[in-house]
């Protein structure tokens, strides 16, 4: 058997390769970018003609993701929390409409808000949609899952949720390989009707997920992903879910005094947990994310039962866990080491030297010195960088896409000229709806659309936008005049500057596109033309 050192986020993408996968879809977020870029460089997925290419979206990618199940083919989508918010329409409906070939949704949360712009777990979304949930505590059983996730998706007929965090998807641990499946042949649905979702269909289709519930509930219970490990101190009961059950063995060693509910499949095993309940005097949830198992316990008995976590302050309510901090809720004395010194701290990230957005911001910020300031809004990319020293040029960063739209909101109430900042691939997910509200309405704002030819926050990806940015613009119906470009550098800086100036000052809708390649992505272009000399 063969057996290699692993991301968590490759684990999953191998195990998916050896599950017979025909798709990957996703769109770069971390902690969940390398999975894609583990099957883009496999030979093997190469070979097998799999598909691997960037979606433009996390909908779209689900979307697509939907459309290689109908065929019967497996396929995987991947995407961080938030993401999940991108996909939900059509992730929960997909619930609705079951599958043909297997599907994984890969959900990477991440708790600490490492990169992201909140903490949110994405096992509800698994609860939503009434379909099973794969939590892994350690990089072998993430390979396990996603290899197996889509014979319990094929099983169950319904989507199935692999969820894990950002500590699990960027550590390594040694992975056993196992055998591998082949893709499977197209074979279309029996029903020629289940992907349609008529009110008469879905309805049927509903009753058949609910239908389900109490296999899958029995699937849970018999999983090998959930144990129930014995202990002699019964005093406390611990539920460990995902990897936070190895934050639990590490502070014991692997030999825990205390039962132990190891959480792994969802729904939560209800005879380990009854069994717990039974033996025990009170429990205490170890979870990374929200009080997801917490607050179901806490309904789940009809007697009462202290149920500890991150509700009663047993756990920091935020942030993801550690074993120190597990060792805290159980009253292990732990050895806090020293300060981190100061010239080892943390720092606030900046803008690379080179890079384009810092050419855009010093001409932008001097564009705007005739006005008041509180008028910028801004996206979600490197450019939102830009709300830091030395420019503190930006005033909002809120989801994918807002920036356009906030800024004709800002413009609706009077704030005139109003500013959008946008990324060219954040343009392309979800900037040019926003675009098309503005042009209906000739907003009186300016669009500032960094263009650095790539997905530059997650590591330089392709962007769907490379190339089309002025086309596309031209399609939504801006008005030529008033659609410019400039290269952002330092020795264009009075022309860009008159440029800015000049559409700050038009009443009506402006949009500028600011070009040039990102300086990480022509430093890694030299580097592979010099070593294929």
């Amino acid at each position: 058997m063969q057996k290699l050192l692993f991301l968590g986020d490759e684990a999953i993408a191998q195990g998916a390769i050896d599950g017979g996968i025909s798709g990957f879809y996703a769109y770069p977020g971390t902690p969940s970018t390398e999975i894609m870029e583990y099957a883009q460089k496999s030979k093997e997925v190469a070979q097998k003609g799999i598909q691997c290419k960037w979606s433009t979206n996390e909908k779209t990618a689900m979307e697509s993701a939907i459309g290689m199940s109908y065929t019967g083919k497996r396929a995987m989508v991947q995407m961080k929390h938030v993401g999940m918010n991108v996909a939900a329409d059509a992730f929960l409906n997909s619930a609705i409409t079951g599958v043909n070939g297997g599907l994984i949704v890969v959900a990477a949360d991440d708790p600490s808000m490492h990169s992201s712009q909140n903490e949110q777990d994405s096992r509800f979304y698994g609860d939503f949609a009434l379909v099973p949930i794969l939590e892994p505590s350690n990089q072998q059983e993430a390979y396990e899952m996603a290899k197996n996730g889509f014979e319990i998706s094929e099983k169950f007929n319904v989507p199935v949720v692999l969820r894990i965090t950002t500590r699990l998807a960027h550590s390594r641990a040694g992975v056993s390989l196992g055998d591998k499946k082949e893709q499977l042949k197209i074979k279309l649905p029996k029903d020629p009707r289940q992907f349609v979702l008529l009110p008469a269909i879905a309805r049927r289709n509903y009753k058949k997920l609910l239908e389900m519930q109490t296999s899958i509930q029995q699937a849970s219970n018999d999983s090998s992903y959930n144990k129930y490990i014995d202990g002699n101190n019964k005093k406390i009961g611990v539920v460990a879910c995902g990897i936070s059950f190895n934050y639990l063995m590490e502070n014991f060693d692997g030999e825990c005094p205390y039962p132990v509910v190891k959480v792994s499949q969802y729904p939560i095993p209800e005879n380990h947990i009854q069994k717990l309940r039974q033996e025990c005097e009170s429990i205490l949830v170890l979870e990374d994310g929200y009080p997801f198992v917490e607050k179901q316990l806490r309904g789940f008995f009809d007697e009462g039962i202290k149920i500890m976590g991150r509700l009663d302050g047993s756990l920091p309510r935020d942030g993801e866990l550690n074993p120190n901090i597990v060792a805290k809720a159980l009253d292990i004395n732990i050895v806090e080491g020293v300060d981190i010194p100061e010239v080892v701290k943390m720092r606030p990230p900046s803008l690379c030297q080179g890079c384009g957005h810092r050419d855009v911001y010093n001409a932008l910020n001097i564009a705007l010195e005739d006005y008041e300031p509180g008028r910028v809004f801004a996206d979600i990319g490197c450019y939102t960088l830009g709300a830091l020293p030395p420019f503190n040029a930006i005033n909002s960063c809120v989801d994918m896409g807002a920036s356009i739209t906030m800024a004709v909101g800002a413009a609706d109430a009077g704030l005139v000229p109003a500013v959008a900042v946008i990324g060219d691939s954040t343009f392309t997910h979800s900037g040019m709806t926003g675009l098309l509200e503005a042009v209906i309405k000739n907003s009186p704002i300016l669009v500032l659309i960094s263009d650095n030819f790539t997905t530059g926050m997650t590591g330089g990806q392709d962007s769907a936008a490379k190339d089309r940015i002025v086309d596309i613009c031209k399609g939504l119906g801006v008005d030529p005049k008033h659609l410019r470009t400039l290269v952002p550098l330092r020795k264009h800086h009075e022309e860009n500057l008159a440029i800015i100036k000049e559409e700050l000052a038009y009443k009506g809708l402006s949009v500028v596109v600011a070009q040039r390649e990102c300086i990480q992505t022509v430093i890694r272009s030299r580097k592979k033309m010099g070593k294929n000399k």
